[in-house]
């Protein structure tokens, strides 16, 4: 099984990234490790986690206040958003 994020996820996760790395040197390169490991817990199960409508599915992250919400096409998973939890939780459907 393969991944891709979509280019507004690719656009979350690098504004995430630069969050973090200004608040603590650092801190983003952690954020980004645990994205990646995010994205190999999907991997292993894809069907393991919370639906969030009909076709996406929500994984959270264990140590940041992020959740990946993805759709299973196929044999790739495609990563919709990487959304802080404090969001709406439908704010990332304009984007599906």
């Amino acid at each position: 099984m393969t991944y891709r994020f979509l280019s507004p996820a690719e656009q979350d996760l690098a504004e995430a990234v630069s969050y973090y790395e200004r608040a603590e040197p650092g801190l983003g390169v952690e954020f980004l490790d645990e994205v990646e490991r995010t994205v190999r817990r999907i991997l292993l199960n894809p069907h393991a986690w919370t639906k969030v409508s009909e076709n996406h599915r929500r994984c959270r992250t264990r140590r940041f206040p992020f959740g990946l919400i993805y759709a299973i096409e196929g044999e790739t998973i495609v990563i919709s958003a990487v959304m802080h939890l404090s969001r709406h939780p439908d704010w990332w459907k304009s984007r599906a």
